[in-house]
């Protein structure tokens, strides 16, 4: 029988976290005169209870973890803190039904943008700042566990960094703790660079706040129903960069911040990741220039372009513009970059860099092996040697994504919703990205309309796909819960 209490004691520690979060809501809407701040107050009251009930139910000494309950606690988190963190878009505004509800906890926590809610310019300023808190939580708690947790559960070929965070199982708590000090620190800078910013960039200071949280957890929600397209120009650019730095290794800025910059120009990730995007970049650009937007100055097809195609690759998910305008080109890689998405390590979405790096080399070894079957054509990834099972364990998430991304899209077909509309649906919520097209979609990019099974759909693809599948569907099988 699994101990469940270290699981439990974690979990209700944070719900504690999430609820004295709520109370910086509820001073906003207070300093707005705003009598929706009470609804804050009563969602804070009622998550910090019950998680120090949780807390307090399971208290002890706990310093290390077991196996199974690595991965009982990184997904017993990201079920738990969506629960509490819809209570106040249920009791408060926009008094949304449970469903839609809890499709905006989950799309903050894991980042990925998408909206349940179909208008958002009327909201009051409170639920603006909870959304972007969901998910500025959610990128800083997937940042730790990709560090942390991952690498020992052996998910995705992520044991390849084990090096990175820990050595043994029984160091996790610890090692935890000294991880997302770090983590932290790097990330409250990157978020106040970004605020200051945006701030002097001409955003309001509310404004500058909400995108600095949704731009560094490279997860795209805005308070304003036109996302990006409220602040064109000089906050395109900021945010560019600021969501490709929240999309590299976080180890990396770490590394940085300590005065060694070498790490960062030697990363593979880094290099490929800046390479692919300015690839994308360049191919989209002379597409709208020579047959889409002639006679467009170049400045804001470059503006537009750079912008909206590093949204899609990091999984932020803000739009600026509406880029099914660009053309089928366009629109098809876009969709590539990301199924793609950041580096290891980061806020990013997706795949991720590292894991098509190593299916290239995996690819290119078995194809000179077919030309020289007698040779040995050793995998190798920074200059150290790749584990089979790292290799395999890469493949066989490859083959796990694209399996479960496919049932998504008959899934949501079934639903009656348009092909393309059921295709950027599985898309945005598998890779945890934002954006969705088709005729079902409201003018601000909700997915309002959805009938409800294509919600929990997508609700269920998100969750899976921010924790890397294989975490969570370990858990439906009867030999796990046998040990």
């Amino acid at each position: 029988m699994i101990d469940l209490r270290p699981v439990a004691h974690p979990i209700g520690k944070i719900v504690v976290v999430l609820g004295a979060a709520m109370l910086a809501p509820m001073l906003v809407d207070l300093w707005q005169g705003n009598p929706h701040w009470q609804v804050f107050l009563e969602c804070a009251v009622i998550t910090m209870v019950a998680g120090a009930l949780i807390t307090v139910a399971t208290r002890g000494e706990y310093t290390s973890l077991k196996l199974q309950q690595a991965f009982l606690l990184t997904s017993g988190l990201w079920l738990v803190i969506p629960i509490f963190g819809a209570l106040p878009f249920v009791l408060g505004e926009p008094r949304a039904s449970f469903t839609d509800a809890f499709f905006e906890a989950m799309s903050g926590v894991t980042t990925t943008g998408t909206t349940a809610f179909p208008a958002l310019d009327g909201l009051p300023r409170g639920t603006h700042l909870w959304r972007a808190l969901l998910q500025w939580m959610g990128g800083l708690g997937i940042v730790v566990v990709a560090m942390v947790f991952l690498p020992v559960m052996r998910v995705g070929g992520m044991q390849f960094f084990r090096s990175e965070g820990f050595d043994t199982l029984g160091k996790v708590l610890p090692r935890a703790r000294t991880i997302a000090g770090e983590m932290t620190a790097v990330y409250l800078a990157l978020t106040g660079a970004c605020a200051l910013t945006y701030l002097a960039l001409g955003m309001t200071g509310f404004d500058a706040a909400v995108h600095a949280l949704t731009t560094t957890s490279t997860g795209g929600f805005s308070n304003y129903d036109a996302s990006f397209g409220a602040y064109l120009g000089g906050p395109e650019w900021a945010a560019s960069v600021f969501m490709i730095l929240a999309s590299i290794p976080f180890i990396r800025m770490v590394q940085a911040m300590r005065g060694d910059l070498d790490p960062i120009w030697r990363d593979s990730q880094i290099r490929a990741y800046l390479r692919w995007i300015t690839y994308a970049c360049v191919i989209i650009i002379l597409y709208r220039l020579l047959y889409v937007h002639r006679g467009v100055p170049v400045e804001e097809v470059l503006r537009e372009t750079v912008f909206n195609t590093i949204t899609i690759f990091s999984g932020t998910g803000y739009a600026s513009t509406d880029v099914l305008a660009w053309g089928h080109l366009p629109l098809a890689l876009l969709i590539i970059v990301g199924l793609i998405g950041g580096c290891t390590g980061s806020t990013g979405c997706s795949v991720k860099v590292f894991r098509y790096l190593i299916l290239l080399q995996a690819v290119r070894a078995q194809i000179r092996r077919m030309h020289s079957p007698h040779r040995v054509y050793p995998l190798r990834y920074e200059g150290r040697p790749l584990d089979r099972d790292v290799v395999n364990s890469v493949m066989a998430f490859f083959t796990l994504f694209m399996l479960t991304f496919g049932l998504l899209i008959v899934g949501l077909s079934l639903t009656g919703l348009h092909p393309r509309t059921a295709l950027t649906a599985a898309w945005t919520a598998i890779a945890n990205i934002g954006p969705v097209w088709g005729p079902e979609i409201t003018r601000n990019g909700s997915v309002a309309e959805f009938p409800e099974p294509a919600k929990i759909l997508m609700i269920i693809g998100m969750y899976l796909g921010r924790l890397e599948l294989v975490s969570v569907l370990v858990l439906l099988m009867p030999r796990f819960w046998r040990g």
